[in-house]
């Protein structure tokens, strides 16, 4: 089912959670034990990220250093299908710029088409960890919006190569990311709701948010969305904070800011397991006040961690 058609069909705020893959090496029970906990909740669906190659260097015994390309978390497409089978749940696959050109990308679409899944979130996806800027693939996409209308073109039935005798249309739904706190490469939040527009009018029917812990942040941003015509659906996502460190590493690695009040009680933790506390605590709040404000879902980062999502979860569905 398209999960806006979830949406449709009630007026409460649902539940959803990304997983990661696990780490190349961990078998699939690490994902049962991940999702187990939290099907109570019932989520209408849940995302399954994707991560490229990334360039890591070996250091030789001689002192050089051996360039390697590594892929830490493959399985994205297998794991959807393995959720799919087990639990019987729609699932939403993340599909990204980075690491593929037009013609991967087409085979990869035709593969989740084939599998039965019917939504994605379309990304550009991180830059290199190496060169800090996005660099495409030879003859991929530069940008999200351009992988988008890829995909909206597959479901027209058009492919890259004209003369296919059988062109068979997909039927996916997409969705994309946006950011309350705007994109770290955004000169400006108006520039960065241009673009997002720009996506929506290339067939974009939802937007998942980066997180945030200021609720006002959220609300501002779907109010600018809508001055701007932006009308699709706008997911909050939330990601508990789970230890001390989070509150300089999160704001480093996510361009976000975290509230004076959070922040002073986080200093006051002894210890992961006080400030795991704190995070649930600050989270609940978060999603209680969401649901008054009739988010259509409350979507979670679990970050391959569920113990603490399923305190949040309980505490307010």
């Amino acid at each position: 089912m398209k999960i806006i058609d979830h949406f449709n069909q009630t007026k409460k705020t649902l539940f959803s959670f990304e997983l990661l893959p696990p780490l190349k090496g961990d078998n699939i029970e690490s994902i049962y034990k991940t999702i187990d906990p939290l099907f109570e909740f019932n989520p209408p669906y849940i995302n399954v990220t994707y991560h490229k190659e990334e360039v890591v260097f070996k250091e030789l015994d001689n002192g050089l250093l051996q360039k390697k390309v590594v892929r830490k978390r493959p399985g994205t497409v297998a794991i959807s299908a393995a959720i799919m089978n087990k639990y019987k749940i729609d699932v939403v696959p993340h599909i990204i710029c980075g690491g593929f050109n037009k013609e991967e990308t087409e085979n990869a679409l035709i593969d989740l088409h084939f599998l039965g899944i019917e939504n994605l979130l379309v990304l550009r996806g991180d830059p290199d960890k190496n060169t800090k800027r996005f660099i495409s693939e030879p003859d991929g996409h530069p940008f999200a919006v351009d992988l988008l209308k890829q995909v909206v073109d597959l479901n027209k039935g058009k492919y890259l190569d004209e003369e296919l005798e059988n062109k068979t249309a997909t039927h996916f739904t997409c969705g994309v990311a946006g950011y309350p706190e705007k994109h770290n490469e955004a000169p400006n939040m108006l520039s960065d709701l241009y673009f997002l527009k720009k996506k929506i009018e290339a067939g974009a029917e939802f937007i998942v948010t980066q997180m945030f812990y200021d609720n006002q942040k959220y609300y501002d941003f779907v109010k600018a969305c809508r001055d701007e015509g932006i009308l699709v659906p706008i997911i909050p996502g939330l990601k508990p904070i789970a230890t001390k460190s989070q509150m300089t590493v999160l704001p480093q690695t996510f361009h976000i800011d975290i509230p004076e009040a959070l922040v002073k009680e986080l200093i006051k933790c002894k210890n992961t397991t006080d400030a795991r506390q704190v995070g649930v605590e600050w989270a609940i709040e978060q999603s209680k006040d969401l649901i008054k404000h009739n988010v259509p879902v409350l979507h979670f980062y679990t970050m391959g961690k569920s113990d603490n999502i399923q305190r949040i979860a309980k505490a307010v569905f």
